[in-house]
């Protein structure tokens, strides 16, 4: 692995830590849980490693049979003791923790099965392994160029089993590689990557005879790996289940594919609603499998393929809206479905074969039934199908199958599912982080507030939505408006009594549509990106949750509250919104202030601070000239010293410009003065006077700003100029300001270009001779001209008058030279 790309892992997996030196040191951020494993059906103590654990509270388990019973801060550190109920779940499980200032990351720890022996070095040579029994899972780490070997003795006809759990442990990028052999040291099984567990591996053999076999884990490129959890014993380790789905509620027969002693088979009660990341468990008097094989919970039955059906007229008929299941068993092999359907319907079509940890690559092609082609897809999905079929008539169609390059095999299964397209919803926290998860949950100071954005992905459907937040920690309460249909983004305040207690939950946080009569509901969210390498920063491991984690914590020593703002944010405008902090006596710190939620074409600095001894800070906004006229709802978050409160849900009015100006280009020469003529186009009346200033102006040029009223039509503006004032065009920004309920709007009314010119060269004319004069002549002085009188002011001319003027003084001032 290159060092970009360790550099890349180390910060995904620790950008908690790294982070800390930014984020606040109250803030509690969760990098692991250790042991990364253990076993249920016992109780076991676990270290929460991190920052800021030490006043934990509790731990927030996203699955049933983990029980906390006792809790113990040690440094930055929690110590917890759980009792793990025999019929937990087993494999992967997420852990938050809670405590009394906030709430932590989500990180995961692995259920398991068997009991845990660690490894014990020196075992890096294959004559001196570390013997261990069937039935136990270990606990090792691999080194750079490091190799461990355990033994275990088996009977002829015994399973023996292997699965590594490293890369999915999410601590490091480490693609372990795993092999069974014998006393000769001839392989009898190996495995580096699997369509299963990924970067992971798994190997299971028949023992051939009594001994002593031997199991090797090591880096497959014998680089430095990192922690790993062996499961080794006799229990069965299928590669996929068929069929790999299943309608809710039923109880199936699903077989378990691609193990050496053949398939086996399970009844399987499936539930009756949609679980995130349900998965089989294969069983036998061997033991169960230690991690779960993905399964799909659809709303309907499944149907089968019946050989021969590799041609499209030998398609197997089937009816909508089952799920069609199949396995491309041979090289070549192809699977055609024979369905009817009504014109006009609309299906997505989706073809289920990586996703459900198949290793096969499906094309998915449709046809008329008489084999005409209608659309087909090969990698939407990942290396998945997808398309959506709009029915052209009513009539039979068929859809084939087949890997992308023609492999097959026994365990190559595929699932395909036609869905009507329905609306579906999603809600979700924007990222604070760009690889971690700070700020994605919910913690209200008691007596105090807390905002977030809450963000919805609508699909197929429009319209307003209504947030609902059921079950909320007692003493907590949530201000929100309904969620526009043009918008995804909106701000939620949470408030918390005086009196709550410190509690906290997950919680099903949701939204429906705010039309009775459309039963749309969707939920939160969200995904832990922990491992990132390349190529191109790709995520190899992540977790989804699907819950909401909310909790009261202590109180902090301040509030702040937004003055409600006594006049609108018009439309090409701004105004200062006031912020007020009230502080603990004795507490006086700087205090961060942001708005995270801007109505569409607000725009805002991203912060500003509250420092010592102040109570008050102004926060600049401003509004574009296509900001969305409504009643908004904003708020302010502030920060300091780790705590975090927010101000309330505050009124904010958007509406259009009261007035704009027409305003008249204008040019003159340096040192010389013009009249600047605009119009005035009113919108909304206003009393009193208002003031029209034109800013932007190049130095030494003077416009004295002006008073007008709502009866105003026009205005005219006296520019001077200085004989160095800067030549060219400048661009001038009327700024209006109108007094309102004590307060001032204040907007930008239009723009102008004032040109400024070099003076014209004085024209040069031909001296006139004076004749001599005789003694005889009579020298008549003839009498001075009559001094024309000043003309009057006499309204601007207009730019294109102007620019005739010029060219012709121009031409007048050439013509007249030599």
């Amino acid at each position: 692995m290159s060092i970009l790309c360790r550099i890349l892992v180390a910060l995904a997996i620790f950008s908690g830590v790294s982070l800390c030196g930014v984020c606040p040191a109250a803030s509690p951020r969760l990098t692991s849980v250790t042991p990364r494993g253990i076993q249920r059906g016992a109780e076991h103590e676990l270290t929460f490693n991190g920052s800021s654990l030490a006043d934990i509270q509790g731990v927030l388990f996203y699955d049933s049979g983990l029980e906390v019973l006792e809790v113990r801060g040690e440094g930055n550190n929690a110590k917890v003791k759980v009792r793990v109920a025999p019929n937990c779940r087993l494999g992967e499980h997420v852990a938050q923790v809670r405590t009394a200032t906030g709430i932590s990351d989500y990180r995961t720890l692995y259920i398991e099965d068997l009991p845990v022996v660690d490894e014990v070095e020196p075992n890096s040579d294959f004559n001196t392994p570390q013997t261990i029994t069937l039935g136990h899972v270990v606990n090792g780490s691999i080194t750079n160029e490091d190799v461990d070997y355990f033994s275990v003795d088996a009977k002829q006809g015994q399973r023996i089993s292997v699965e590594i759990v490293a890369m999915r442990l999410s601590t490091a990028m480490f693609d372990p590689y795993v092999a069974i052999l014998d006393e000769k040291r001839f392989e009898l099984a190996t495995n580096d990557d699997t369509a299963l567990a990924l970067q992971d591996g798994f190997a299971s053999i028949i023992a051939p005879a009594d001994g002593t076999y031997f199991i090797e884990v090591r880096e497959s490129a014998y680089a430095a790996g990192n922690h790993y959890r062996l499961h080794v014993g006799t229990f069965p380790r299928p590669k996929v289940p068929f069929p790999a789905g299943g309608k809710m509620g039923d109880e199936i027969d699903v077989r378990f594919l691609g193990m050496p002693a053949g398939e086996l088979t399970n009844k399987v009660q499936l539930p009756a609603n949609p679980v995130t990341d349900f998965g089989v468990f294969a069983e036998d008097e061997g033991g169960v499998s230690p991690t779960p094989n993905p399964f799909r919970l659809f709303e309907h039955a499944n149907a089968f393929e019946q050989e021969p059906n590799d041609e499209i007229s030998q398609g197997t008929p089937v009816e909508l809206p089952l799920a069609f299941n199949g396995i491309i068993e041979t090289a070549g092999d192809v699977d055609c479905f024979k369905f009817t359907a009504k014109k006009g319907q609309v299906y997505e079509v989706e073809c289920f074969a990586r996703r459900i940890r198949s290793g096969l690559d499906p094309v998915l092609n449709l046809y008329f039934a008489d084999g005409r082609h209608l659309a087909g897809n090969d990698d939407s999905r990942g290396p998945d199908a997808y398309l959506r079929f709009t029915v052209p008539e009513d009539a039979e169609y068929v859809i084939r199958v087949n890997d992308h390059l023609g492999r097959g095999g026994p365990d190559l299964v595929y699932r395909i599912e036609f869905q009507a397209v329905q609306p579906a919803l999603t809600l979700g926290i924007p990222r604070n982080e760009r690889y971690g998860q700070y700020r994605q949950q919910v913690f209200v100071p008691k007596g105090n507030r807390f905002g977030t954005l809450i963000t919805a992905n609508r699909m197929n459907f429009g319209g307003d939505l209504v947030l609902l937040a059921e079950h909320l920690p007692a003493g907590l309460t949530m201000h929100c408006d309904l969620m526009p249909a043009n918008q995804n983004t909106m701000p939620v305040v949470f408030e918390a009594a005086t009196d709550a207690q410190l509690s906290g939950a997950l919680i099903d946080f949701l939204a429906r549509h705010a039309d009775p009569n459309q039963p749309i509901r969707g939920g939160f969210v969200n995904r832990a990106d922990y491992l990132i390498g390349e190529p191109n920063q790709s995520l190899y491991r992540w977790k989804d949750v699907d819950k909401l984690a909310v909790a009261v914590v202590d109180e902090v020593p301040f509030r702040i509250e937004i003055e409600v703002p006594k006049v609108p944010l018009v439309r090409d405008g701004s105004m200062n919104l006031k912020i007020i902090a009230h502080k603990k006596e004795g507490w006086d710190e700087d205090i961060q202030v942001q708005l995270p939620y801007r109505p569409p074409g607000v725009g805002a600095g991203p912060s500003v601070n509250l420092p010592k001894g102040q109570t008050e800070v102004l926060y600049p906004i401003n509004a574009n000239g296509a900001a969305e006229i409504k009643n908004w709802k904003v708020f302010a978050l502030a920060t300091s010293q780790g705590m975090w409160a927010s101000s309330q849900l505050t009124p904010l009015e958007i509406t259009d410009a009261y007035v704009r100006f027409e305003l008249q280009r204008a040019a003159c020469e340096q040192g010389k003065e013009t009249l600047l003529l605009c119009k005035l186009n009113h919108a909304t009346a206003f009393e009193g006077e208002a003031k029209a200033e034109l800013v932007g102006m190049p130095p030494k040029v003077g416009i004295e700003p002006m008073s007008f009223s709502k009866d105003t039509t026009e205005l005219t503006f006296k520019v001077t100029t200085e004989g160095d004032s800067p030549v060219g065009k400048h661009t001038l920004f009327c700024q209006v300001t109108i007094p309102q309920n004590g307060d001032a709007i204040v907007s930008r009314a239009g723009n102008v270009e004032l040109q400024i010119d070099v003076p014209l060269p004085t024209p040069v004319t031909q001296p006139v001779p004076t004749p001599t004069p005789t003694p005889e002549a009579t020298v008549q002085t003839p009498p001075e001209p009559a001094k024309a009188p000043e003309p009057p002011p006499t309204k601007p001319l207009s730019r294109l008058e102007k620019l005739r003027l010029a060219a012709q003084q121009r031409q007048e001032s050439r013509s007249e030279q030599p």
